[in-house]
Parts: structure tokens; sequence; C-alpha cells
């Protein structure tokens, strides 16, 4: 059947929903314990007569203004009611070729807190060929308990094949909450997962945290283009989904004294013909992988041309860091995607990101404003980028980076000639 019922903490006590009910079926009552300063007379709040009530939903509307009344469906009542089934925080454990993902060790790092909250076990999904040996590792990061599935037909990632099988397992063991990395292989099959159970997924969240009346997980991520930020929340549905970016939690301590439970799973899972791996082509492009590194060197527009990044990579070789880029940059053709920085591109945190000729759209400075120091060099003073920096240099970067590679260069020959 349906369900109804006041928000008490929404209620003013105005008496309009029990003029429009036509059964007669709402009274007002006092408030218990509660009195108002100015005039010392107790507040009211409206009680619903469940034996006369028929949901027709005509309070409803009327408590439009306050949204003190709730009316849930005979489906809404019975999804609420199926909630108290699910417990436990999971953490989806991604690994390509045998090779934990980083944004893993942050999910747990996050995963730890909010099943202390809620008073659940954290686990942890590995799935893959020849990977159990990795399900401990992942214990001392803070995982309670590890379902592994170790199976030649996972040795590869299928989108297909591994919505299947952590669907069927979420449906057997019933999580309330799973969390997975906003990475390639995070985004390709989060949002498989969530349809085929039916309940809700907020991508690139960047913070998260616990209701503690409703215990619904609180999904914060940049929305409108950057310029808010919006806490999701799932209230009617479970488990409640979301993908994370990485570099934006702090890492789960490593702590070998940890004890856990390793569960090894079977799956039916078949390789569907149409569905058959080629090549695996590693991008090679990147000597310092970009999300990793401690010091990223981007260019942006203002480079005027791609032979600028030649630039770029000269210093970024010379401090040992990566190279990125604006997407200005990356959609001019200048650089491939892969070394795209922003909300469309990675999420980075290095300890010194420099910036050159970037201006710093919201959605550049969404995925590198975690950097410790950020130095920004641009001839425009005004630039957003230069009102982020720790350092902001105003001129014309052709003279300012040259400058600066020479420098490093003089040091490091010094340095060769000390040793």
């Amino acid at each position: 059947m349906a369900n109804i019922y006041i928000i008490e903490e929404r209620c003013v006590g105005c008496g309009l929903c029990v003029k429009e009910c036509p059964y007669s079926a709402i009274t007002l009552v006092y408030k218990k314990e509660q009195q108002t300063a100015a005039t010392d007379k107790k507040l009211k709040t409206a009680v619903i007569d469940l034996n006369k009530c028929t949901y027709c939903g005509a309070c409803v509307d009327a408590c439009k203004k306050y949204a003190a009344i709730v009316l849930q469906k005979e489906e809404e009542a019975r999804i609420e009611a199926g909630k108290d089934e699910y417990r436990g925080v999971w953490v989806f454990a991604e690994q390509r070729h045998g090779k934990i993902s980083e944004v893993v060790f942050e999910l747990l790092g996050v995963g730890r807190k909010l099943a202390d909250k809620l008073k659940v076990p954290l686990s942890a999904v590995l799935i893959g060929y020849k990977v159990e040996q990795y399900a401990q590792e992942l214990i001392y990061y803070s995982a309670d308990r590890v379902y592994v599935y170790d199976d030649e037909k996972f040795a590869e990632f299928r989108d297909e094949v591994y919505t299947k099988v952590l669907a069927d397992l979420i449906k057997e063991e019933k999580p309330e909450i799973v969390l997975m990395g906003a990475t390639a292989i995070g985004r390709s099959f989060a949002s498989r997962v969530a349809t085929r159970l039916h309940t809700g997924l907020t991508a690139d969240c960047t913070e998260l945290d616990i209701d503690p009346q409703t215990r619904d997980l609180l999904q914060t991520r940049p929305a409108f283009g950057g310029n808010i930020m919006a806490t999701i929340r799932t209230p009617r549905h479970r488990p409640q989904m979301a993908t994370v970016r990485h570099k934006v939690m702090k890492p789960a301590p490593y702590d070998t004294s940890r004890k856990g439970e390793i569960i090894k799973k079977k799956s039916d899972s078949i390789i569907p013909q149409w569905n058959q791996f080629i090549q695996f082509i590693e991008d090679t492009t990147q000597k310092v992988n970009l999300a990793d590194a401690d010091i990223i060197v981007s260019g942006g527009r203002g480079l005027g041309k791609p032979e600028g990044f030649k630039l770029i990579e000269e210093l970024a070789t010379l401090l040992g860091g990566a190279v990125g880029a604006s997407r200005a940059a990356v959609d001019a053709g200048w650089i491939s995607y892969s070394h795209q920085v922003g909300q469309t591109g990675r999420t980075v945190a290095p300890k010194l990101y420099i910036a050159c000729g970037i201006s710093g759209a919201v959605q550049h400075l969404v995925g590198m404003s975690s950097s410790k120091v950020i130095v920004a060099i641009n001839k425009d003073r005004d630039a957003p980028i230069m009102k982020v920096a720790t350092f902001a240099l105003v001129g014309d970067l052709y003279e300012i980076v040259p400058a600066i590679i020479n420098e490093l260069t003089k040091k490091e020959n010094v340095a060769k000639e000390v040793a």
C-alpha cells in the first residue's frame, strides 16, 4: 500500500492541509515541549489519521510551500521498506594487469570513514586474473572483507562481463553504498551496474559524507560547469552508488597488523561472442603518469601554436614532471587528450603545478585547484588562474619559460660537475 507522513520539523501548523482534506483525516495537535519565545504559545503540527486517509494527495498539494507532507506511492513505499536489507560499504578495487589503481586506496580511505559512521564493515571487490595475491594488500589498506574473482576470463577489462559479475554480487550481498573510481574503467561500467540494479549514480564526486538521520550518502560534485557544488542523495533506492575523482581524497593508511576476510568467488559469466579483446595499447606519450605526478607543467591556448609544447616538455623533463594541457589546447589538436587536465580530463593534485598560457576557466580549475603550489605564467594579470596561483608571473611565457629552463640547466650542470 501507499505511505504518507508528516515531516514535523517543516510543519508550521498553518492548517491548510486540514481545510483541503476531503475526508477529515488531518488534525492539528500541539508539538511536544515546544514554545515560541515571543508569544509563549505552544506550536501545532499536523497529524494524519491513516484509518481515514485515502492517499488522494490533496494535502500534499496544499502544503507545497513547506513540503511538510510526503506521499509515497505503493512502489516507492515498497522500495523504502527494502532499504533496511542493505548494509555495508563497498569499494570496487580497480586493477589493470595486476596493478591496483591508486584511486582505490583513496576510496578505501573515505570508505573507512563512511563505514565507521554507519557502524558497518568495509569491503572491496577485486576482479581479474592472478590477482588473489593483492587481496591482503587491500585489507592492510582498511578493508574488512575482500571478495575475489580470479579467473582467466577476467584478465582484460570488458565492461559487459564486469558489469554482470559486480551487479550479481551486489544483488546477493546487498551493500548500501558502492564506490568506484571516476577512471576510464569506472566511468565505462559504473552506469551499467546502476542501470541493472535500478538505482542512482552520482559521477565525479569530490566529497562524501553520511546523513546521520537517514543514513543517506551525501554525494558532492561540481555542477553547472563547476560554478556550484551540488550535494546529491539517493533517498529511496539502494545501493547508493558514486564514482570519485582521483587525487581528491586522502589514501587509507597502510597497516600490516590489520586482519580481514578474503572470500573467493566464482562467476558463471560468459564472454559474449561480439565482445572480444583484440589488443591493449599502452599510452607511451607520457614519461611520467599525469595522475600520479608530483610536478606538472601545463600549456594552454596562450602557447599560440602546437610547437609551444616542445618548450613545455623541455621544462617538464628538467623538473622530472609530467606534461599537462588545457581543453582548448587539446581541442586545437596541439596535444593528445591523455594530457588534458580539468573537469572533462584528469583531476590532479601535484606538489607543483605550472600553468603556461592558461586563462583558468572554471572547468580547468576544478581539475587542478588542489595542487599544493600553483605557478601561473600569463600576459593577462586579471586572468582567473592568476587569482588562485601561489605565484603569478605576468609576462610573455616565451621569455619567462626559457629563462627558467636556462637557470635549471645551469644548476644541473653545476651539480654534475660537483658529482
